[in-house]
C-alpha cells in the first residue's frame, strides 16, 4: 500500500491529527533508523521509513491518515547490552506519546523479547522473532471534546477528603449499575457510584493507576493471575483501555473525560496515582515493548561499569533516568496533558523518592522538583508524594519541598500502634494528631496540608482486616505467603480472622470507629481507603496486587450489613466539614495567644492536670485529653472574616479498662457545660443530650474515644 510521506514537524511528539492528516514524531538519541508501521483492520502492516530527524526526533507527516489508525514503530540501532543498547527492529514498539492504545498483549511468548529465550547467553543473545501479532498498537485519536465549561475544581486543601479507589473494583459488583458499565470509567461516572461518594462527603477520588499498563505479565499469567493494581505503566498519556466500555480505539479517552466531567459536576476532584519511577518492561530479562527498544540507554538508569543491568530503586526491575532532559520532558508533557486535556485535579506520585535521585542520593533540590515548581500549568494542582522508595536513604517522609503534600507513613504507624496498645509515646501521637509539625513545619515551613493522613491504603490490610488479622494471608497470590509486609502493626482483637464471638466482633467495630474518628479529626488531610466504610475484607490478604476478583472488588451487599458504620462514617465526615477547628489551615501554637489567658490547644492527663514534659515521652501511657479552642482559629475565612467555631474536648483511652476523665480547672474549662457528641463505644453519633460540668467525671470505656462539645 502506497502512503505519501511529507517531512512533517519535530513537535509535538506522538501522533497529532490536524484534520487533514497526522504528524508522527518520536525521540531516540541512539537509533540509526526508525520505521513507522501502520496496521489495518486485518493487522496487515505497512512500513514507512522516517527519513527526517531533527534534534534526535524522527518525524514525518502522512496526509489522509486520521483517527482510528493503529500504528507502532520499529527502531533500528545496535544491540549491545553491555553498552546499554537493546535495539531490535523485529519488535513493534508502543509510541511513548500515544494517546490511546488498542488493548493488551495478546499472549506472552518469546516474540515479545529482544533476546532468545532458549539461548544460554540470555539477554546477550538476539531474537529474530517478530512480535507484531502480539503487541498492542498505538492509536491516532481525535482529541476534540465538549467540556461544557468544566474546569479544575481547585478545592482548598483544608477542605479536602480523599477517597483512594480502584476504577474497576469500585463498581464491578455494583447492583445498580448496568453490567456493561461495571468496572469502567463510565461505571465510575454512573449516578449510583457518584451518589455513594456524595453521601459520604468525599471531595476527591484518588484513582489507582489508569495510565496504560502491562496487565498480563508472564510471571502472573502463568499462575492464572493478572496485574490488578496497575503499577507497571507502559505509556504515560493513554488511559488504560481495559477500563473502557467504549472500546480501545480512542473511546477510552472520551469515556475518561466524561467520567471527570461527571465527577466535577458532583463537586468531586480527580487525583491520579502516577508511576513515573519505572515501567512495566522490568529488568534486563524483561520484554521490549516501548522505551527499552526505542532508546534503552537514554530512558533508563543503567549500572555504571556494566550497562547491561538496571539501577532498581523501585523493586520492579528498572528506574527511569530522570537526569535525562528527554525523560523529564516526557514526565512533564504527561502531567500537562492530563491537566489540560483530561482536566485532572492532581497527582499522587508513586515511590516519589526515586524521581529525586539525580545521582544516587535523594535530592530535594533535584531538577524534577525545579521543573514542576516553575510550570504554570501545574501551579495550582494537588501534588502528593509517596515519600519513599526501596533504595538506600529512600525513606523521605517530611523532606519533600514546599507545595508538596506527602503520604504520612509515620501517621499510619503511630496511630495503629496507639490503638492496639503498643509502645508509642503520647508525644509522638500528639504530633501526628496535630498535623505532624515536627515533620513539616520545623523542617521547611509547610502547613498542615502537607500531611496526607491515612490508616489504610491499597497497599496493606483494609480497615476491617486491620482489626481482624495479626498476620498476612497471601496464599492466593501464589508466592507461598512470602510477598507483602509482615510487620503490619495489626491486632485481631483475640481471634485470627472470621469469628462469631460477639464480644470480639463488638471490639473490632469499636476499634474501627477509633481509627476512623482519629483520622477524620486529625489536622492534615484525611485519606480513606475506598470500601473501608462498607467493612470490605480481603480475607487477610495485604498485597492484593494480582487479585482481579472478589478479593479486591467492592461487595456492595456489605452496605446493608454494615449500615451503622456507613452512617457513622458519613456523620463523621460531615462533622469535620462542619467544624473548622478540625481542619485548620495553620498550625496550633499551644500557648497563650494575643496576650489572652487561653490556648488554642491544651493537653491533659485523665485527672485533669496538664501534661508535663516528662509524660510526653513515657511509652506506657495510653490515655490523654486534648482541648481545642474554636475561638482561636488564626486563619480568616474566604472573604477575610474571622472564623469562630465551637470548642471541643477529646478523651483518648487506648487502655484495656475504663478510665474516668476529669474536666480541668485550668482556663475555667470545668465551669463550662460539655455535651457528648461522639463515644466510639456506640455505633452512631450520640443524639441524646448527655452533659458534664464541674465535679463530674467523664467515663471513657476501654479502647474508646469520647468527643465533647462546649455549650457555653
Amino acid at each position: 500500500m502506497y502512503v505519501p510521506l511529507w517531512p512533517g514537524d519535530v513537535y509535538p511528539l506522538g501522533a497529532h491529527w490536524d484534520g487533514k492528516g497526522t504528524n508522527f514524531a518520536i525521540y531516540s538519541e541512539n537509533a540509526t533508523g526508525v520505521e513507522l508501521c501502520l496496521f489495518d483492520r486485518n493487522d496487515e502492516e505497512t512500513r514507512i521509513e522516517l527519513t527526517e530527524v531533527s534534534n534526535f526526533v524522527w518525524h514525518g507527516y502522512l496526509p489522509g491518515v486520521g483517527p482510528g489508525q493503529r500504528y507502532g514503530y520499529r527502531v533500528h540501532g545496535p544491540y549491545a547490552p553491555h553498552e546499554g543498547h537493546r535495539f531490535n527492529a523485529n519488535k513493534v514498539l508502543i509510541d511513548p506519546y500515544a494517546k490511546a492504545i488498542d488493548g493488551n498483549i495478546r499472549r506472552n511468548g518469546p516474540e515479545l523479547f529482544a533476546y532468545s529465550w532458549d539461548s544460554p547467553e540470555q539477554d546477550l543473545s538476539f531474537s529474530e522473532l517478530d512480535n507484531a501479532a502480539l503487541v498492542p498498537k498505538s492509536v491516532v485519536i481525535d482529541e476534540s471534546f465538549d467540556w461544557e465549561g468544566d474546569t479544575l475544581l481547585r478545592t482548598p486543601w483544608h477542605e479536602t477528603i480523599i477517597y483512594e479507589v480502584h476504577v474497576k473494583g469500585f463498581t464491578k459488583l455494583h447492583p445498580d449499575i448496568p453490567k456493561k458499565l461495571r468496572g469502567t470509567y463510565a461505571g465510575m461516572a454512573h449516578p449510583a457510584a457518584i451518589e455513594h461518594l456524595q453521601r459520604l462527603g468525599i471531595t476527591a477520588v484518588e484513582l489507582m493507576p489508569v495510565h496504560h499498563f502491562l496487565a498480563r505479565p508472564g510471571h502472573l499469567t502463568d499462575k492464572g493471575l493478572t496485574n490488578y493494581w496497575g503499577y507497571d505503566s507502559i505509556n504515560y498519556l493513554s488511559p488504560y483501555s481495559g477500563y473502557s466500555s467504549s472500546g480501545s480505539m480512542g473511546g477510552q479517552v472520551t469515556e475518561f473525560k466524561e467520567m471527570v466531567k461527571a465527577l466535577h459536576r458532583a463537586g468531586i476532584e480527580v487525583i491520579l496515582d502516577v508511576v513515573y519511577n519505572h515501567t512495566g518492561e522490568g529488568n534486563h530479562l524483561g520484554p521490549s515493548l516501548c522505551l527499552r527498544g526505542i532508546d534503552n540507554a537514554a530512558y533508563y538508569r543503567l549500572v555504571d561499569g556494566d550497562k547491561r543491568y538496571y539501577m532498581d530503586f523501585t523493586g520492579c526491575g528498572n528506574s527511569l533516568n530522570v537526569s535525562n532532559p528527554q525523560v523529564l520532558k516526557l514526565i512533564m508533557d504527561s502531567l500537562r496533558y492530563w491537566v489540560l486535556e483530561m482536566h485532572v485535579d492532581g497527582f499522587r506520585f508513586d515511590l516519589a523518592s526515586a524521581l529525586a535521585r539525580e545521582l544516587y542520593e535523594v535530592d530535594s533540590l533535584a531538577a524534577f522538583f525545579d521543573i514542576i515548581h516553575q510550570d504554570p500549568v501545574l501551579a495550582d494542582v494537588k501534588l502528593i508524594a509517596e515519600p519513599w522508595d526501596i533504595g538506600d536513604g529512600g525513606y523521605q517522609v517530611g523532606n519533600f519541598p514546599v507545595r508538596w503534600s506527602e503520604w504520612n507513613g509515620k501517621y499510619r504507624d503511630t496511630v495503629r500502634d496507639f490503638w492496639r496498645g503498643e509502645g508509642t509515646t503520647l508525644g509522638e501521637f500528639a504530633y501526628r494528631f496535630t498535623g505532624s509539625p515536627d515533620l513539616y513545619y520545623q523542617v521547611n515551613g509547610r502547613r498542615p496540608n502537607a500531611s496526607i493522613n491515612f490508616i489504610t491504603c491499597h497497599d496493606g490490610f483494609t480497615l476491617n482486616d486491620l482489626v481482624s488479622y495479626n498476620d498476612k494471608h497471601n496464599e492466593a497470590n501464589g508466592e507461598e505467603n512470602r510477598d507483602g509486609e509482615s510487620h503490619n502493626r495489626a491486632w485481631n482483637c483475640g481471634v485470627e480472622g472470621e469469628t462469631d464471638d460477639a464480644e470480639i466482633l463488638q471490639l473490632r467495630e469499636r476499634q474501627k470507629r477509633n481509627f476512623l474518628t482519629t483520622l477524620i479529626l486529625s489536622q492534615g488531610i484525611p485519606m480513606m481507603l475506598g470500601g473501608d466504610e462498607l467493612g470490605r475484607t480481603q480475607k487477610g490478604n495485604n498485597n492484593a496486587y494480582c487479585q482481579d476478583n472478589e478479593i479486591s472488588w467492592f461487595d456492595w451487599e456489605l452496605e446493608k450489613e454494615n449500615e451503622d458504620f456507613v452512617n457513622f462514617t458519613r456523620e463523621l465526615i460531615f462533622f469535620r466539614r462542619q467544624h473548622p477547628v478540625f481542619r485548620r489551615r495553620k498550625w496550633f501554637q499551644g500557648r497563650a495567644i494575643h496576650g489572652k489567658g487561653v490556648s488554642d490547644i491544651a493537653w491533659f492527663n485523665p485527672d485533669g492536670s496538664e501534661m508535663t514534659d516528662e509524660q510526653w515521652n513515657v511509652g506506657y501511657a495510653k490515655a490523654m485529653g486534648v482541648f481545642l479552642d474554636g475561638n482561636q482559629i488564626p486563619s480568616p475565612g474566604p472573604k477575610g472574616d474571622r472564623i469562630i467555631d465551637d470548642s471541643f474536648f477529646l478523651f483518648f483511652n487506648a487502655h484495656y479498662e475504663t478510665i474516668e476523665f476529669g474536666l480541668p480547672s485550668v482556663l475555667g474549662l470545668d465551669d463550662k457545660e460539655w455535651v457528648v457528641v461522639i463515644d466510639t463505644k456506640e455505633p452512631r453519633f450520640i443524639k441524646e443530650e448527655k452533659t458534664y460540668t464541674n465535679g463530674y467525671k467523664v467515663p471513657v470505656a476501654a479502647r474508646s474515644l469520647v468527643v465533647l462539645r462546649c455549650l457555653d
